[in-house]
């Protein structure tokens, strides 16, 4: 059977269970779970299963609460943990009740498996025997010597993480795997390798591929018996990295897996939060051969903040729409929601136009270069590799500065001309800018005339007395410098106000369409 090519699927990662008080009905939780996806463009609900102990009735693993147990540190964790033990206990499957209410609604359901979640970072393996805390099973704290230590991952976030070179941890998320494929029937299961991406030991992720390889087998041979044993096809999923070089360094072996046809479904994703820079052509050569479909990711945005001019829920919006138009003109089969928690209205307005690009048309967005933060910002390796912001500008001998790229996907021109556009223009966004500050900046190799220069603090006269250190340099763009193509930016640093010890750092390059 084809692979099924979904235009938009969602990631819940359960916390529904979370969203009403103990004990929480099973209409209650379906009602949660779906309230969001309904009579939207979602048609594959992908739900999180956990990473460390069992959400299911199990034998053999540790069950939902034990690692604390059953004492909680806060509310929320009681909710979620007793709430389900709650719906077993009466003799209830919240899966497979999932599974058919998403059939009656059109939307296929996965079980989603989080293949390295590591929420408990800061503690040093050696520490873990003596710690009680959420998702520190026993035999992470029998076996530390399996987890990766202080000075085999480059930040903290990966420490203590599973170590996958040792046989014995692919085994037990194998079994982990294989229970949670069976307790609901699932239209598939997704590998989320990216959530968090440190599997192997620093530089040692490529040599090491066959380790990774060889779990993804072991899986495709369940998923392959599963389908078999039902007689309808059992899809694999798995998220991984933006790049092919962020593959390589974490260990994913793409080439192979694809050769191998060890998935069906391959989702682009940032270690923490959208990349942009998805490499759609260059995986989708790889994958039409084998008929997998390419899904591009988008996360949540929590590493794009800015003292914005507008809201933050409406520049979030027009990001959003912008980047899954980048997305659908590049060639992906669909597109990937994950963390976008939410009640029925939280995100309708995006699920129900970005899984299409014709419901995309004529929707405001905000075209931008690839935002990966300062040093101190980046919190994940591998991730936004080839991003251009945030950039400090330096004196150079040559006089020439960054260059930035802005891939803008609507027809401008064509828009103006029917007279449905309101206005193009380009942003850019300077921390410890100075009226004293001189830059020259050039679209698509013409400099560009005096910017009109914006401040939030500054608009806001409730709070006359508040300073912020970031502008915004605005230019008007006439239709055509903002047309349909990859545009450049170039930013020269021609004079820098003395009087600040600070350097000027350049945070945000836009190119900002909106509609009438």
């Amino acid at each position: 059977m084809k692979t099924p090519a979904y235009k938009l699927v969602y990631n819940w990662d359960g916390a529904p269970l979370d969203y009403s008080e103990y004990p929480q009905s099973l209409e209650q939780f379906l009602e949660k779970v779906y309230a969001p996806l309904s009579q939207t463009q979602v048609d594959a609900l992908f739900w999180n299963m956990g990473s460390h102990e069992a959400s299911w009735p199990s034998q053999t693993l540790e069950m939902v609460g034990e690692t604390e147990d059953r004492q909680y540190a806060t509310v929320r964790g009681m909710r979620h943990a007793e709430g389900l033990l709650a719906m077993f206990e009466r003799g209830e499957n919240p899966y497979a009740a999932l599974v058919e209410r998403g059939r009656e609604l059109g939307i296929a359901v996965f079980a989603s498996i989080r293949m390295n979640d590591n929420h408990f970072y800061g503690i040093l393996p050696e520490d873990m025997a003596r710690t009680r805390r959420l998702a520190l099973t026993r035999l992470r704290k029998e076996h530390p010597e399996w987890c990766l230590q202080p000075d085999q991952v480059p930040e903290q976030r990966g420490i203590g993480s599973w170590n996958f070179a040792f046989p014995e941890v692919r085994e037990h998320r194998l079994q982990f795997i294989s229970e949670a494929c069976a307790v609901a029937p699932w239209d598939g299961v997704e590998l989320d390798w990216q959530r968090h991406a440190f599997h192997l030991p620093e530089n040692e992720g490529y040599r090491l591929r066959y380790t990774l390889t060889d779990l993804q087998r072991a899986v495709r041979r369940l998923s392959d018996q599963i389908g078999a044993e039902r007689g309808r096809p059992f899809f694999l999923a798995v998220r991984v990295a933006t790049t092919l070089e962020s593959c390589r360094r974490i260990g994913y072996d793409i080439p192979l897996c694809l050769d191998e046809g060890l998935c069906d479904l391959l989702i682009g994703a940032g270690n923490s939060g959208t990349d942009p820079g998805f490499e759609v052509e260059a995986f989708q050569n790889l994958a039409r051969p084998s008929g997998v479909k390419v899904y591009g990711g988008l996360d949540s945005i929590g590493r794009q903040q800015a003292d914005r001019l507008v809201s933050t829920g409406a520049w979030r919006d027009a990001w959003i729409r912008a980047t899954a138009s980048g997305y659908w003109a590049r060639g992906v089969d669909g597109l990937y929601a994950f963390n976008w928690h939410g009640t029925a209205q939280t995100w309708r307005s995006l699920l129900k136009t970005i899984g299409s690009p014709q419901t995309l048309e004529q929707t405001n967005k905000t075209y931008a270069a690839v935002y990966r933060g300062p040093p101190a910002m980046v919190g994940a390796v591998n991730d936004r590799i080839y991003g251009e912001t945030a950039v400090t500008l330096y004196r150079t001998l040559t006089e020439e500065g960054p260059l930035f790229h802005i891939p803008v996907h609507d027809e401008v021109v064509a828009e103006a001309r029917e007279g449905g556009l309101e206005s193009a223009e380009l942003h850019l966004e300077f921390e410890h800018f100075s009226p004293e500050d001189v830059v020259e900046v050039s679209l698509d190799g013409v400099v560009l005339g005096a910017p009109m220069v914006r401040n939030s603090a500054a608009e806001n006269s409730a709070e006359p007395a508040d300073v912020t250190e970031n502008s915004w340099l605005i230019w008007p763009l006439a239709p055509a410098q903002a047309d349909q193509a990859t545009h450049t930016v170039q930013v020269r640093l021609q004079h820098r106000d003395p009087r600040l010890r600070p350097e000027l750092v350049l945070h945000h390059v836009e190119i900002n369409i909106n509609y009438k």
